[in-house]
């Protein structure tokens, strides 16, 4: 399917809508993939970045829950204008940052070195690894920087918003895969 001549804010109108409809079909699949296979992608040392779901998205937080995460889980928060991690666990206080999603209470931030892997929400994903989001530039803006790049990270979504290509922007940064209800896919470079 080809999207040329689309605005990328047409295609999140269109990706939202698709990715409600398809998350009511696979969203315990997309967790049941989730717990089954992050442990072996996430087997470096290090934490692993989960998200906040806002409506709409996949939500993995249930995997907290399991003993295998305990002390190895971070959320992120933008705070002073950037996207940054800070680690949490399920009981912790949470406060709404910047953008008013839940974030982590205090002042401890994780280093890119602290982290194994980073779950992404997206609207869409295309073979090439682009991203579509909410257009925010939160994640393409963290990952600009060559030691976040070098996290895995894996865009989670339903595969109905599965795309060949989507436009790509200069500042778009590759995602490392992505996880969908039909298991975990690494994208070769």
């Amino acid at each position: 399917m080809s999207f040329s001549g689309t605005t990328k804010r047409e295609l999140r109108l269109r990706f939202q809508q698709q990715r409600r409809v398809a998350l009511t079909d696979v969203s315990a699949s997309l967790l049941q993939i989730a717990q089954q296979q992050l442990p072996s992608a996430a087997a470096a040392p290090g934490r692993i970045g989960l998200y906040w779901p806002l409506q709409g998205e996949a939500d993995l937080r249930p995997v907290a829950s399991e003993t295998l995460w305990d002390a190895r889980l971070a959320l992120p928060r933008v705070r002073g204008g950037a996207l940054e991690y800070c680690p949490w666990s399920p009981q912790a206080p949470l406060d709404p940052d910047e953008t008013g999603i839940p974030a982590p209470q205090g002042q401890t931030v994780l280093s890119a070195e602290q982290m194994s892997l980073l779950l992404v929400p997206a609207l869409a994903l295309d073979h090439q690894g682009i991203r579509l989001g909410y257009g925010g530039g939160w994640f393409d803006r963290l990952r600009a920087d060559p030691t976040w790049r070098a996290v895995p990270a894996l865009a989670v979504l339903p595969s109905a918003c599965l795309v060949e290509a989507l436009p790509a922007d200069p500042w778009d940064v590759p995602f490392s895969g992505w996880i969908d209800e039909h298991g975990l896919h690494w994208i070769r470079s």
